[in-house]
This record gives structure tokens, sequence and C-alpha cells, in this order.
């Protein structure tokens, strides 16, 4: 395996990463938190209430700015409840020792998107969320917000995930059009433009069911569960007939996009923003793509969705996000949905694992 192609890193390099101790832990990584494409970051056991989000800024640690900021410590080690609405920081197990090559981006898990909950990463001298530059060697920690549902949480839980790139690695439109003729990237006519959009799904075959929106006033999301809530306790369903809902301002929905996607072997993706100007809602997006996903077992994107300033029309078939692909840098060993248990591999319409199918 080359150590110097451009491109997304795969399993293999980054397990090597862990033996060199380019990545650093405070406690042993086990083999099934490294991801086709990505490492999962584990939660440590304490956490900061803080007054606001914040970034360090240059030249300045975490550690030097938590005590501006910081309301109450908790301990976590017999698990907790973070409140809706609340900000917390969390040093993560997992610090970097990164060469000068190599950069790295962090995201939320697909299930901690799906539950509402943002969480970013931030570290030392940060000037932007989820943004590791090369080089860098420090800790980092998750800043966390509960938005729909108060969670629980306990040391070792995977909120986030990182991924580690060399170069420039993502694909041209002319690219993506090259390899949608050859192997389709979606089941629909693409729409090719900086990246591959898809759409939203509001007329599905034989059900009117079309999403969810989270309830205003619920329990606690238990979030070292795995299906163990009511979906009624936490959901409202979603039904039209008509090919498009309104979204209310401040609510939180759980659509799915109207096109199947494939992640080929030897690529992985990243859901972005398609444009602000298109309405009063942001598609937000949880998790990476990684490879192998939706190969060979079709799969929808799971879309969440928040209305912004004013109650909007949304319908069947409207454009609202795109997935940007990036070249491997090598095969990864494993593939997602294949090789490893992935939760959500031929997935349509789909709650967080944390509720009862």
């Amino acid at each position: 395996m080359s150590d110097s192609n451009p491109g997304v890193l795969p399993d293999r390099a980054i397990t090597a990463m862990i033996a060199s101790g380019r990545i650093t832990a405070t406690r042993a990584i086990p083999e099934g938190q490294v991801q086709p494409a990505s490492l999962d970051l584990r939660l440590g056991s304490k956490a900061y209430r803080v007054r606001a989000s914040f970034l360090t800024g240059t030249g300045k640690s975490v550690a030097d700015r938590l005590p501006e900021f910081t309301m109450h410590e908790m301990d976590l080690t017999n698990g907790a409840v973070l409140e809706k609405g609340c900000v917390y920081v969390i040093p993560l197990m997992e610090g970097l020792a990164l060469p000068e090559d190599i950069t790295a981006v962090c995201n939320a898990k697909s299930s901690t998107g799906r539950v509402d909950c943002l969480t970013r990463v931030i570290a030392d001298g940060g000037v932007e969320f989820d943004r590791i530059p090369a080089g860098y060697q420090g800790p980092l920690y998750a800043e966390i917000c509960p938005r729909s549902f108060s969670v629980k949480i306990e040391p070792g839980l995977r909120l986030n995930q990182i991924r580690f790139r060399r170069g420039h690695a993502v694909l041209s439109d002319d690219a993506l059009r090259a390899r949608h003729a050859q192997t389709p990237l979606v089941d629909q006519t693409p729409l090719i433009d900086d990246g591959l959009g898809f759409s939203v799904d509001l007329s599905p075959t034989g059900t009117t069911l079309v999403g969810y929106r989270a309830k205003p006033h619920t329990g606690v999301i238990d979030l070292t569960e795995i299906g163990a809530h009511d979906a009624a306790d936490f959901w409202e369903e979603l039904h039209t007939d008509q090919g498009r809902i309104i979204l209310d301002p401040g609510a939180f929905y759980i659509l799915v996009s109207r096109e199947a996607v494939t992640i080929p072997p030897d690529c992985a993706a990243e859901m972005a923003p398609y444009l602000a100007m298109v309405g009063e809602f942001r598609v937000h997006y949880a998790g990476f793509f990684d490879p192998g996903f939706g190969h060979g077992i079709p799969a929808r994107g799971v879309l969440e969705v928040r209305c912004h300033e004013a109650p909007f029309v949304l319908e069947h078939g409207q454009t609202v996000g795109r997935l940007v692909y990036e070249t491997m840098a090598d095969a990864p060993a494993q593939l997602y949905g294949t090789d490893i248990a992935s939760n959500y591999q031929g997935q349509g319409l789909k709650l967080s694992k944390h509720f009862k199918a």
C-alpha cells in the first residue's frame, strides 16, 4: 500500500497511524472503532457545561479557554444527561500527532444527527469547527448541544468521527459524469453541479408517510441503548398525498432523498448544503458516506431538516443538497455494509438506531 497517494486514507492507513502514534488515545482503540474510511471518536469521562459555543483562536488551547465559559463540571463515569438547549464541551479519548501532509475533517455520526444532537470537534488553536490542519499535535474535544431531545451519554460513546486526507481528493463534475456513465451513482438522472445533487422524496410509492417531526416535549433518549425507545414517544409521523409539506420554523424533521445513491469502493463522500437561497430551511447532514454505501444495495440519504425564519413549502423533487465525492488514497480492507455491521445499509426513511424498528 502506497503511503503517498493523494486521497482519503482507508482503514489500513488509519490502523497504521494508531500503531505509529500519529493517533493517540487514553484508552486502547478497539478494532471496530476503525471504519472503512474514518475513525470513530470516543467521549472521555468528564464534561463541562459552558455558557456558549466557542472556538479557541490561533495560539490558544481549549484548556486555556474553558475557565472563561465553564458553568460547572460533570463526571460522566456512571452516565449523565445532557439537557436540551445546553452546550457542553467533553474531552475526547483520542488525540492527534499528524504529519505535515495529512489534514483531518470531523463530522457527527449518522445516528447522532438523526436525534438532532449538534456535535462538533474543536482543537487547540482552532479557527473553525471540525477542521484539523496538517501537522496538528494535541487533544480533541467534542462540543455537544442537544437540540430537540435531552440525551443520556457515558464515557466511550461514539458521537463523532474523523477522516484523514492527503492532498486534494475531490472528484470534479466531469469525473462524476464519467463515473455515472460507467456505473450509475444514483438511480435517477443525475444533477451534477459542484457535486452530485439530490432531492427530497415527498411522493413515496405505496404510502403517505414521508417523514417524522420531533415532538417538542419528550423524555430522555439514552444514546447508550440500541432499539430501546418507542418512536411514538419522540416523533410525530408526517403524512401527505399532495407531494408537499409545510415546514414550521424551529421544528426538526427526518425526511429521505428521492434518489438511491451509491458510493463506489474506491470513493468516499460527504454531504454538503445546496444553496441558502433556495428557501428558509437548512438540511443538516450527519456523518460521512463510507466506501461501499449503497453499493449493490440501493440506499437513500436520510435528511435532517430544520426550518428557520418563516414557514416554508417543501415540494417533492426539490433539490436540497449535494454529495461531494472524494477518491480514496488506497482501497479499504472493509466496505460499508458488506464487511462490517452497518446500521443503515439499504436504508429508506429511517430513524436512528436508538428506536425500535
